[in-house]
């Protein structure tokens, strides 16, 4: 390498090693919107090298018997012993390119996009977010606060009626449907939330029980 290489971590190496598609590219992502931007693909010619002699030791394979396997091998060694570097290279040729397309901001560091870059101030739309957009925000803001806030004093004013008092069940003991607080069960019509006292004697009242043990009141 000719010298350090420096980006943050939002890249993705897509470069591939081996095969036909052998070659360097690399994939890089707005730290703010996501978005990404691809190096143009570069080839790796020492790759495409070997697979051309791979490709003729298979053709003179019959003759030259175990070594045309010594030349393979030395093939993917010539190919492998200079990936790094080509690598290196390709990826330094990729963080130039990508320069024009990303924005480093002075005060978080991060990397963003174009459209994610306050030009204005230098900086990126999170560090320095746009006026008109921040105000326009903050008014859709204060709608909805006032709205929550009008609906929760309907909702007070409405609950003046409501008795917190009167038993209820949410659940039918006979046949587990839901009541939502109903009198009476949707599901078989059982008369819910039913004093477990006699209002006459105060005895307890079994359950489903009409009239008291006790004294013989209607319940």
């Amino acid at each position: 390498m000719s010298g350090e290489i420096y980006f943050s971590s939002n890249y993705r190496d897509l470069c591939e090693r081996s095969g036909t598609g052998a070659g360097f590219q690399f994939e890089f992502s707005c730290s703010r919107c996501h978005d990404t931007w691809r190096s143009p693909f570069e080839a790796y010619a020492g790759e495409r090298a070997a697979s051309w002699l791979r490709k003729g030791t298979d053709l003179a394979w019959n003759l030259m018997g175990n070594t045309g396997r010594g030349v393979t091998s030395a093939a993917d060694g010539l190919a492998g012993a200079g990936w790094g570097q080509a690598r290196d290279h390709a990826f330094e040729r990729a963080i130039s390119n990508a320069q024009g397309h990303f924005n480093r901001c002075a005060r978080c560091t991060d990397y963003v996009c174009g459209r994610c870059w306050n030009a204005a101030q230098g900086l990126c739309l999170h560090c320095a977010p746009d006026t008109a957009a921040e105000a326009m925000a903050a008014q859709q803001r204060g709608l909805n606060d006032m709205a929550a806030q009008r609906s929760y004093a309907a909702g007070q004013q409405a609950g003046q009626s409501y008795d917190p008092t009167r038993p209820r069940q949410l659940v039918c003991p006979q046949c587990r449907t839901e009541t939502h607080g109903a009198a009476y069960c949707s599901g078989c019509g059982y008369h819910l939330a039913q004093s477990t006292q006699c209002a006459s004697c105060s005895a307890v009242l079994p359950d489903g029980a009409a009239f008291c043990p006790g004294c013989g009141t209607r319940r």
